[in-house]
């Protein structure tokens, strides 16, 4: 076979790596942080890595040792993971510093109220907040600029349970915090209660004030909530029922009217679990989908949004190729979502069609000990 200059030269260029696709691939690479729970399986804190060009995931590795830190949150300037977990035996928040793969504990402060099953951060990065299920509480933490933790300026008791499902809403569980999107308000969804717990946020002060609530069916059982990107609704996941409530928000008055509860999964489909429970729900950035992930089902239900209402309508019920899926969550550009299997000891990869939102499984798993939370940094 005779080669010609050209037909060489163009061999190089096949043979040859390409620096802009290998530099395209290494720029496409995100952090994720896995929180874990309790178990002979986990020491801690994980991370890995998904490359947002295929949706592959690195294996898992040890980032800090805790006791069950089941959530995480990250602080605005991106430098700073905030877990609540226990350390020397006491449940505590603590502030970690990211150093590549590793994190760096900065202090730790006592919560003062058993073990907390969420946390958030404002978008100023001066308020942390703190719900704890089993003490039916929600605390506040003053934070200094570098990010580390400086006092707890609240703790504040929620009082009585609806008592609609029996050993489950006897008394207050407070399951999430978060703020509205103008920071003006904090937000606490109250298993117990059947109620969001509304309060005033001075980020400035680390103080939060009772201002109100907003109800969902009785022995819904309120977990988590998110705010649709045009802040005009709101989207209750309920635990007990497995449905998301729809509130419209008014934003001025820090309020929130429900118009809509729709199931996550049907009860035909429901009724041979032995165990079925809601678990997460998150909002697409684009805000046309929904997605909720059912426990004992083991699924996640894809909603599609009315722009003009905020309701939901299905679009599909996806396997979550997970084992008790405690947690999904969306990667910063949508185009995938992860699902973690608590007892699979999994995290699973899906890639999110834009234009319907349905899911497909991107045949990337990895094993992930008793994972219960995923957080997501940035490119």
């Amino acid at each position: 076979m005779r080669f010609t200059s050209v037909t060489c030269f163009l061999l190089a260029l096949i043979m040859s790596p390409s620096p802009t696709i290998a530099d395209d691939n290494v720029a496409k690479n995100i952090d994720v942080w896995i929180g874990t729970g309790n178990s002979n399986l986990s020491r801690g804190i994980y991370h890995c890595r998904l490359n947002t060009h295929t949706g592959r995931l690195t294996d898992p590795t040890l980032a800090a040792e805790m006791a069950g830190p089941g959530f995480l949150a990250m602080h605005p300037s991106e430098k700073v993971v905030y877990a609540v977990g226990d350390l020397d035996g006491k449940p505590v928040v603590a502030a970690y510093t990211v150093d590549g793969d590793r994190l760096t504990l900065i202090n730790s402060l006592e919560i003062g109220d058993g073990g907390a099953a969420h946390v958030a951060v404002d978008p100023t990065g001066k308020t942390l907040l703190t719900a704890q299920y089993g003490g039916g509480s929600v605390a506040a933490f003053s934070l200094n600029a570098d990010g580390s933790l400086k006092v707890r300026t609240a703790l504040i008791k929620h009082e009585g349970g609806s008592g609609v499902v029996a050993n489950r809403q006897e008394a207050s569980h407070a399951h999430w915090v978060g703020f509205s999107p103008d920071n003006r308000f904090a937000f606490v969804p109250d298993l117990g209660l059947d109620k969001v717990v509304i309060y005033k946020l001075d980020v400035e002060n680390a103080a939060i004030t009772p201002h109100g609530s907003g109800k969902v069916p009785a022995g819904g059982g309120p977990r988590h909530m998110k705010f649709h990107p045009s802040g005009k609704f709101i989207f209750v996941l309920n635990e007990l029922s497995l449905s998301v409530t729809v509130f419209d928000y008014n934003a001025e008055a820090g309020t929130m009217t429900p118009k809509q509860t729709i199931p996550t999964v049907s009860k035909q489909l429901l009724a041979k679990e032995k165990f079925k429970s809601g678990s997460e729900i998150r909002v697409h950035p684009s805000g046309q989908f929904v997605f909720a992930a059912n426990r004992g089902h083991d699924t996640i239900t894809v909603f599609r949004v009315n722009q003009s209402t905020g309701q939901l309508s299905v679009i599909e019920v996806e396997n979550a190729r997970a084992v008790t899926p405690r947690n999904i969550n969306l990667d910063p550009s949508g185009n995938w979502l992860l699902a973690a299997g608590q007892d699979s000891h999994t995290l699973a990869s899906f890639n999110v069609d834009g234009s319907t939102g349905e899911l497909t499984y991107n045949q990337s798993v990895v094993m992930a000990p008793s994972a219960i939370c995923v957080l997501f940094g940035h490119e």
